[in-house]
């Protein structure tokens, strides 16, 4: 069955480098594409959907603001899973202190320069052995100004208070960027950062290797 991956914003595949995934599961890695002006996150989402191969059966995988994507798209294409991993699954658990900033507007007067310096980024994300900080600086170094200003944009705009049925949701207890306070987990790693997928990689495989292997 193939399984779509979509990663958290600024990073590719290899933030899923650790993942297993159970026999009878392929990996498919799906690419951000670039936003439209003033777009909205669901539209996007829907836009990305397009990627995903008309088929009976699949399931998708979604990191951090990949998750949110991911959430989206699977109202439209009703994959036969849908899990989200350090991300969030309905805008209600976005913290009140980002939707108050995205009220006054006050993520627009972020310069990106700021969110792409390492130390920053490193303390948020949690990042702690020098394999993960080589794969913060590598989203680092490539990420798109224009992407990151967009993606900023349309998370505090999103409003979908609904939480989508059967989504299974992995959260990390000691999350910085989200924290799990604000959500409603069906597992919790505890004292997983944010990266988790990659420094509580085994934690997560079986977590994922009891979700997909029952029905």
């Amino acid at each position: 069955m193939k399984t779509y991956f979509i990663s958290g914003l600024g990073a590719d595949q290899r933030a899923f480098q650790k993942i297993i995934l159970p026999a009878g599961y392929e990996p498919v890695f799906i690419d951000w594409i670039p936003p439209q002006e003033n777009e909205s996150l669901p539209g996007y989402a829907k836009r990305l959907s397009s990627l995903i191969t008309p088929q009976d059966d699949f399931v998708i995988i979604g990191l951090s603001f990949g998750g949110m994507i991911a959430s989206e798209i699977a109202r439209i294409k009703n994959p036969r899973k849908t899990i989200i991993i350090s991300s969030l699954a309905s805008s209600d658990e976005l913290p009140w202190y980002f939707k108050r900033a995205g009220k006054l507007g006050l993520h627009k007067a972020i310069p990106v320069g700021f969110l792409k310096t390492a130390s920053i980024l490193n303390r948020i994300v949690g990042a702690g052995t020098a394999e993960d900080k080589a794969v913060i600086y590598h989203y680092i170094k490539n990420a798109d100004p224009a992407f990151i200003r967009w993606s900023l944009n349309a998370i505090v705009s999103w409003n979908q208070q609904e939480r989508l049925p059967g989504i299974v949701q992995l959260h990390g207890g000691n999350d910085h960027l989200l924290p799990v306070k604000f959500t409603r987990p069906d597992y919790t790693i505890d004292k997983g950062g944010h990266l988790m997928i990659l420094n509580r990689a085994d934690e997560v495989n079986k977590i994922l290797h009891k979700v997909l292997s029952t029905n």
